[in-house]
């Protein structure tokens, strides 16, 4: 079958199990896939135009809502955190869209900076499991196991299960918010950060997505744990939604810009990108299910050992090609 968008020529059933493999292996370590898929279409489906960014940040739209919509139902939508990313974010990927198009619409060049993205994203998933990383996050983790149970007794006290929503302890709350600060109540207690840190990190992670055609939201959850010292039970639906979100502005974004670059090829292809989101879609759902039966770290270790393998390959090839 031929996408006349893309040019891309192939099987509709390969970008739907390419994705559904790859999401499968990636959401058992916390990501979503999308990082990988990409590189996928450049290297072995031949899309290697500016319009492939785009495409991959539909995988995002199709494949996220579902996770979204079940934070939502359960009350556990960070609001304060939730905008103060995408107001980050957006100019970012505006600005991204607008690099990739102007001076990364060479394939070699952008392999490059592709390369340097994974090469980031796989180093850190490989530092995380040593000594000295655990080390560092033997007080995050006590700290979250003590919300975690604390969560669990509220859920016991009230008789309600997670599916049919929360007590209201167990709600996450905006307690104050302004342009330089942002608070909120969670299981009786209250949090809070830094807005204006927070925007600076969204804008350098919006910028890099834009760019690559990543949501984000898998560079940001990490720095937001550990910088801000905020459980991940109270961001996890904020960075899914601003990556759902930041998708949807991404694709917008290309569009608006297609009359500006008619010599290019910009416009996502949709029904590529949807098949990749069916995959992932399904992908991430067997992935949850599956997670239980294989230990995190072989999980996390593995990613690490294949995204920096890649990287590494993209890099060197740079050089040598």
């Amino acid at each position: 079958m031929l996408f006349p968008v893309s040019g891309v020529e192939t099987n509709p059933a390969v970008p739907f199990l390419v994705a559904l493999m790859v999401s499968c292996f990636t959401s058992m370590g916390g990501i979503s896939g999308a990082f990988l898929l990409l590189p996928f279409q450049v290297s072995v489906l031949g899309f290697t135009s500016p319009a492939v960014s785009p495409t991959n940040l539909v995988f995002n739209i199709v494949a996220i809502p579902s996770g979204v919509y079940r934070y939502f139902r359960e009350g556990r939508m960070n609001w304060p955190l939730t905008w103060v990313v995408i107001l980050g974010t957006l100019p970012g990927v505006f600005f991204g869209a607008l690099i990739r198009i102007k001076w990364l619409p060479d394939p070699k060049n952008f392999k490059l900076f592709v390369g340097f993205v994974l090469l980031y994203i796989g180093l850190r998933l490989l530092y995380d499991q040593t000594p000295m990383a655990r080390r560092k996050k033997a007080k995050i983790q006590e700290f979250e196991a003590q919300v975690q149970e604390k969560l669990k007794a509220v859920m016991e006290a009230s008789g309600q299960s997670s599916g049919r929503g929360l007590p209201p302890a167990a709600r996450v709350k905006t307690a104050a918010w302004s342009w330089r600060r942002v608070s909120y109540e969670f299981l009786g207690e209250t949090f809070s950060f830094n807005a204006p840190a927070l925007f600076a990190l969204a804008l350098v992670v919006g910028l890099i997505s834009g760019t690559y055609g990543i949501g984000g939201g898998a560079m940001v959850a990490p720095f937001v744990v550990a910088v801000f010292s905020l459980p991940v039970y109270t961001i996890a639906g904020a960075t899914l939604t601003s990556t759902f979100l930041t998708s949807i502005a991404g694709v917008v974004i290309y569009y608006c810009l297609v009359p500006l670059y008619p010599s290019q090829a910009i416009a996502p292809d949709l029904a590529l990108g949807a098949l990749f989101g069916l995959g992932g879609f399904c992908g991430m759902y067997f992935g949850a299910r599956l997670q239980k039966l294989i230990k995190a770290n072989i999980i996390r270790i593995g990613l690490g050992l294949i995204i920096s393998g890649l990287a590494l390959r993209y890099i060197i090839g740079f050089f040598l090609g």
